[in-house]
């Protein structure tokens, strides 16, 4: 039996830069941590030939190409394993509309358990590699490169795209007082709206030609929120987190709407400095950034929503249990 644990993640700047069809002419890059919240894939041989996938449903097949679980099957497909084989998936959050990355955090863990299962070393670069090519190579999702290469890589972390098809990976490094006090920075509350992410970065993805000068301004304030990082300057980084998403509500309209504003607003005069939802938009989590003595006060103002407390997460996907004979 495998068992894998792959954080989800919190995207801070350079969304919508990680689209192949921005990067490969301007070059993107993306600031972004994993978090203490993971999901569980784990993979486990079977007396008989039979395929179980386990996740929201449960679905017993004959052959890889009846599953509809469609990241579980193409991960088989694509590490060659048919038969006699048991998948399972377990969240420490609901999965779909989150906007955590948990789509790429379990195609990343279902490809990281499956090379496990078969005894295969992998590096987290070609996982990386790999979960794109499911998600966008066979699947076709109009998505970017960022989730899979946090979930796979872990810890705090800016992703240069590059026009030739590179990833630059780069480690942003804070001594501990400035990471704890980076985190001490940051709420996390659910807006109480799940979207399909599909949607909101179709028409993201279709408006990127006419808005190439949005997303080259959002990329360049991803380099200069990594320097206000590493100098400690939070309140900078707070108030350029509020400007990108300013920026980022331009890109589709489905991005934001008046719930989403409201809580926005009342967070704002509350005292958060800047903030943003995780993930595509229209729902999902609401991320803010704001000096830790006006947390209560936030939460006040925002008492209707759930808080998810969590921390920076140094590690990516790992194999916590390997048990095979």
């Amino acid at each position: 039996m495998i068992i894998v644990q792959t954080p989800l993640r919190i995207s801070f700047f350079g969304g919508g830069t990680d689209f192949p069809s921005f990067f490969m002419e301007e070059g993107g890059c993306v600031l972004s941590s994993a978090i203490d919240k993971y999901i569980f894939v784990t993979v486990k041989k079977r007396f008989d030939h039979k395929l179980r996938i386990g996740y929201t449903q449960t679905e017993m097949v004959d052959d890889v190409s009846q599953i509809h679980h469609e990241m579980i099957r193409e991960a088989l497909l694509l590490t060659g394993v048919s038969q006699g084989i048991e998948v399972t998936t377990m969240g420490d959050i609901p999965s779909e509309g989150s906007g955590l990355g948990s789509s790429s955090t379990v195609t990343v863990g279902a490809v990281h358990a499956l090379h496990t299962y078969l005894g295969n070393i992998v590096t987290v670069e070609q996982l990386a590699r790999e979960a794109c090519d499911i998600e966008i190579g066979r699947l076709g999702k109009p998505i970017g490169i960022q989730d899979q290469y946090i979930a796979a890589y872990g810890n705090l972390r800016f992703f240069e795209f590059c026009p030739d098809g590179q990833v630059k990976v780069e480690k942003v490094i804070l001594d501990a007082d400035l990471r704890r006090e980076l985190n001490d920075r940051f709420l996390l509350f659910f807006t109480g709206i799940s979207r399909k992410a599909d949607s909101v970065l179709t028409e993201q993805k279709s408006n990127i030609k006419d808005r190439m000068n949005v997303l080259c301004e959002i990329r360049d304030m991803a380099y200069q929120a990594k320097s206000d990082l590493q100098a400690g300057q939070f309140d900078a980084f707070g108030s350029l987190l509020h400007r990108s998403w300013e920026l980022k509500k331009r890109m589709a309209g489905q991005i934001s709407n008046g719930r989403i504003d409201e809580m926005y607003d009342a967070a704002r005069r509350a005292g958060a400095i800047g903030g943003k939802i995780t993930g595509a938009g229209g729902g999902g989590f609401i991320l803010l950034c704001a000096p830790h003595e006006k947390h209560q006060a936030i939460r006040q103002a925002l008492s209707g929503l759930q808080e998810l407390p969590f921390q920076l997460e140094p590690d990516g996907t790992k194999v916590i249990f390997n048990y095979r004979r």
